[in-house]
Order: C-alpha cells, then structure tokens, then sequence
C-alpha cells in the first residue's frame, strides 16, 4: 500500500468482505466522493429507468456499492463471494438470453480480463432496447497522468489487444480499456457488436473527487470545504475534455424496449 493509502483500509486485505465495508465508510467519510457516487448512481439509475422492457437489473463488481439506495430492484454481483447477492463473472453471465434489462458497472469495466466476452455475453443476455450503463475512467491528459503515476492499477492506452493477463489481484485491469473499445477500436466494435450501439459517452465532475484522494487515498478537501469545490467542479465544466477522469458510457442493444 502507498503511504497515501487511507489508514482505515491500509491493513486490509484488499477484496474482502472488511475491505469493502471500510471503503463504503470512506465514501461516507467524504461529502465530495459520496456526492460524486450519487451522482454517478443517478446515472445509471436513469439509464435503468429508459428501458421499457421487463427484466433483471444486474450489477457486476458491486463491492462497496450503495446502488439499492436508488434502485431497488437491482441483483449485485461480484467476483468474489460473500460481498453481494451473487457471484458473477463477466465473462460468463447465468442469465438466458434477453432477459436482462440493464448491466451497471462502475469501475468495473477495465477489470474484466477479456471484454470482448463480456460484450459478447452482454449482447446475448440484454432484451432489445436494454443498456450497458457504467462509470469508468476517462482518456483525459489529466486522467493519463493521474491513472498512470498515482493510482496502483496500469493505464496502458497503447495496448493492441482488450484483453490483459489475469492474475489473482484486484489490481489486474487496464484503466484506459473504455477508450480503446468505445473510442480508438470503435469500428471494431461496431463490426463485432453489430446489435449494440454507443448512446452516450459523457464526462463526469472531477477536481473534488482527485483532491478528495478516491475511495482509498487521504484526502486533501477538508470536509468543510467539499460545498466550495462542487461549485469549482462546475466551474471546471468547460474543460472537462482536460481534465475529467470519469465517464458516464451508455451502450444500448438494438430493439424497441427503450423509451
């Protein structure tokens, strides 16, 4: 662990059950990370809500996630057991086909080791009209420079393939894996995913959230001061192509189940 690792998690095991409920504290902790989850969970809650068709929500990678706080209906999942309703990978998901009506990751994307299976699988077990709805990290000069010499976990934009080694850790990712499939590769994607269309890709508010420290690292936002940076988040809007290093992705699966 860094010595910017917040002391309430440094001597966890990473990806325990203890871990995750430290960090659902951290999140409490911090009036500038909780407002930037609720806004992230306010996303893909309206994602949720734009598909008229019946179905199953699913989250993957759920682990310190409040989401049932705005949607209630919504199955958790992660890859390890003990932490949510169920245990899921990605790469394989135990649902029949077009019985899904929204997929919600956040900062679980980039985890998968291989997401053209994910795609795959996500494409079989959407209904028409159903959404992929996520928050990852962006492809910002700030977000570069943040994910590639601050946060642990690798940022390789230079990668050929969307896969990537699979260790026993949860650090095992490549942070820039939304760029490459959704921008960079998206005529492979559109070639490959031929039901699944991006709807949106959006830039989230992010000076308080980098000097807030994350989930996990110490903050440098004094809890009174977390009102004054939302307002210079706002403030910062214009050149979120900067320096954002969140984004809100929408993909939605061809059919007549939206709204």
């Amino acid at each position: 662990m860094s010595i910017l690792t917040h002391p309430l998690i440094a001597k966890l095991e990473m990806g325990s059950s203890e871990w995750f409920d430290a960090q659902k504290e951290m999140i409490d902790l911090k009036p500038a990370i909780k407002r930037c989850y609720d806004l992230w969970y306010s996303c893909l809650t309206k994602d949720i809500e734009s598909v008229k068709a019946e179905g199953h929500v699913v989250e993957l990678g759920s682990g310190s996630s409040y989401i049932k706080d705005f949607y209630d209906g919504v199955i958790t999942s992660d890859v390890v057991s003990g932490v949510a309703d169920m245990v899921i990978d990605g790469r394989e998901l135990p649902f029949p086909a077009n019985s899904v009506k929204a997929l919600l990751l956040t900062h679980v994307f980039h985890h998968i080791p291989d997401v053209h299976m994910f795609l795959m699988e996500a494409q079989r077990v959407l209904v028409p009209g159903g959404v992929i709805t996520m928050i990852d990290c962006a492809h910002t000069p700030v977000s570069r420079a943040f994910f590639s010499s601050i946060h642990p976990e690798p940022y390789d934009y230079n990668a050929e393939k969307w896969d990537f080694p699979e260790g026993n850790t949860m650090l095992d990712s490549n942070q820039a894996l939304t760029w490459i499939v959704f921008e960079r590769d998206y005529e492979k994607f559109q070639k490959d995913f031929p039901t699944l269309r991006l709807e949106n890709k959006e830039y989230l508010p992010w000076f308080s959230y980098l000097l807030s420290g994350g989930v996990n690292l110490r903050s440098l936002v004094p809890v009174w001061a977390a009102g004054i940076f939302e307002s210079i988040d706002k403030i910062l809007r214009p050149i979120d192509s900067f320096g954002a290093i969140h984004w809100h992705i929408t993909v939605r699966k061809a059919g007549h189940g939206s709204s």
